[in-house]
């Protein structure tokens, strides 16, 4: 009831203030109001309880919209107002147009890709990236090897072929056959009637084995050097060869070859056949080589011709050592490559990206894969003219003494009736007028020092006399059967002795 007795002015616990305000807009911000303060204007009267009195004339209010302000309806955001809520939504993209369109992006990616590779735009200098190397070569006939490095693989190697291939050689060997060491039918008189004298072994020791029916020995490589007709092999290549040919691509028949030089030591030779204007291939410097060069190897294993392999050089400055018949060839410097080697390349060239000879293909490794050694030009050059116009070739001094050796066992120390502990060295054989046969070494002789050191394997023996130089004096101590002896022997050098030693 409080409420209702309140007079308008005390609503809330506010009062208004009824005094009129002195507001010099009042007048503008009439004009410009948009709205109206709805049934009940400004000007209503009302009763004391609240109400309109109905019986006041009303005023007449003119409401004058707003030129400032631009209402708009209500619109969804970034777009004009729609009405339109019952008609169709936009029709979707299909899948054929995005599919189209990825292809196309992925056709412009990869032209772009591939002519940037092409073109090189990412390792130009104006870029900081490394040019591309081109490297030229100069065979020997005059024609260059263009070279252009690619990042997988060098690009040259079929024009390497086509140019080296027709220097390179097929060098096959022919000795004499074997002959009946006795006992045979033919050597009997009553067949010999038959079969002439001619058939099996001459009578009264007078047959030339020069003489003798040749059959092939073996097959090697090689290569022209010197238009002249220089070939350059293996010295196992023509070993015990009694005749040599020489299979050139582009010859009818096989040409007939001299030896000029050999080196055993080295396994080098020069061989020479009668034309001139011979394909050649160019000596280059095996020294300039680093570790992962490519190189091309060409040759004929197995009697495959011109066979065409490629590697890199995997090592340099390799020692080996290969026994054969005539005893050990103990090689140094040599060239390793995995570039694949096989019996019959022996003598042909390893070549680098300019197509010269950096080294002549020699052995393989028989336990393992893609281990092939070379020998490097660089030993080549230095004994080339001596090869050529076979003079001896100065050899580095090789110590020995001139005994084959093997290591003491029970069972040898049991048979000279020695302690069955004894270790040592047992003299197999001594050779003729060598320092231990000068010396009065003997066969069946136990060596188990020298001055006074001892050593308990013939291995260690031998490399004691190596370290020795040429003329010195040693002290063999000894065991001749229950004697204790010191043998004097003066150091040799084994190149003075035809026959390969320890």
């Amino acid at each position: 009831m409080e409420d209702q007795n309140k007079k308008p002015e005390e609503t809330n616990g506010f009062t208004y203030d009824q005094e009129k305000r002195d507001d010099p807009y009042a007048d503008v911000r009439r004009e410009s109001a948009p709205y109206t303060f709805g049934p009940f204007g400004p000007n209503q009267s009302y009763d004391t309880n609240g109400q309109s009195n109905p019986d006041q004339p009303a005023r007449a209010l003119d409401v004058t919209p707003t030129s400032t302000k631009e209402y708009r309806p209500f619109t969804v955001s970034g777009g004009p107002a729609r009405n339109d809520w019952g008609n169709k939504p936009p029709r979707r993209t299909s899948f054929r147009a995005i599919f189209a369109s990825f292809l196309v992006g992925v056709l412009v990616v990869g032209g772009l890709m591939f002519t940037a590779d092409r073109q090189n735009w990412f390792s130009s200098e104006l870029l900081g990236g490394t040019t591309q190397v081109k490297d030229t070569s100069v065979k020997a006939a005059s024609n260059p090897i263009a070279n252009t490095s690619d990042i997988v693989r060098p690009n040259n190697i079929a024009t390497i072929f086509k140019q080296s291939s027709p220097a390179v050689v097929k060098i096959e060997t022919f000795a004499n056959a074997p002959k009946s060491s006795g006992g045979g039918m033919l050597d009997d008189d009553f067949f010999r009637q038959f079969f002439g004298d001619d058939s099996g072994s001459s009578r009264g020791g007078n047959n030339d084995d020069s003489k003798g029916e040749l059959q092939p020995n073996g097959m090697g490589s090689g290569f022209i050097f010197d238009s002249t007709g220089y070939i350059l092999t293996n010295q196992h290549v023509i070993a015990g060869a009694k005749e040599i040919k020489v299979t050139i691509e582009g010859y009818e028949k096989p040409l007939v070859a001299q030896l000029l030089g050999s080196s055993y030591e080295l396994d080098l030779a020069v061989l020479k056949i009668e034309g001139k204007e011979f394909p050649t291939l160019k000596l280059g410097d095996s020294s300039s080589l680093n570790m992962g060069d490519w190189v091309v190897a060409i040759g004929n294993p197995y009697g495959f011709e011109h066979t065409i392999t490629v590697g890199v050089l995997s090592s340099n400055e390799r020692k080996i050592s290969i026994q054969d018949t005539a005893g050990t060839r103990n090689y140094e410097h040599l060239l390793q490559t995995d570039a694949s080697i096989n019996p019959g390349n022996s003598g042909g060239p390893l070549l680098n990206l300019k197509g010269e000879v950096i080294g002549i293909n020699t052995a393989v490794s028989t336990q393992a894969q893609g281990i092939g050694f070379a020998i490097p030009t660089s030993t080549i050059t230095e004994v080339l003219e001596q090869l050529k116009s076979n003079t001896k070739i100065p050899q580095k001094p090789a110590p020995f003494i001139g005994a084959s050796l093997t290591d003491v066992t029970a069972d040898i120390a049991k048979r000279l009736g020695l302690d069955l502990e004894t270790k040592g060295s047992f003299v197999t054989e001594v050779l003729f007028n060598t320092p231990a046969y000068k010396g009065d070494l003997r066969q069946y002789d136990v060596i188990t020092g020298i001055d006074n050191t001892s050593y308990n394997t013939s291995t260690d023996l031998i490399a004691a006399i190596k370290k020795k130089s040429v003329g010195d004096k040693v002290a063999l101590n000894v065991l001749r059967g229950e004697k204790k002896i010191d043998v004097t022997v003066e150091i040799g050098d084994k190149n003075e002795f035809q026959t390969p030693t320890k």
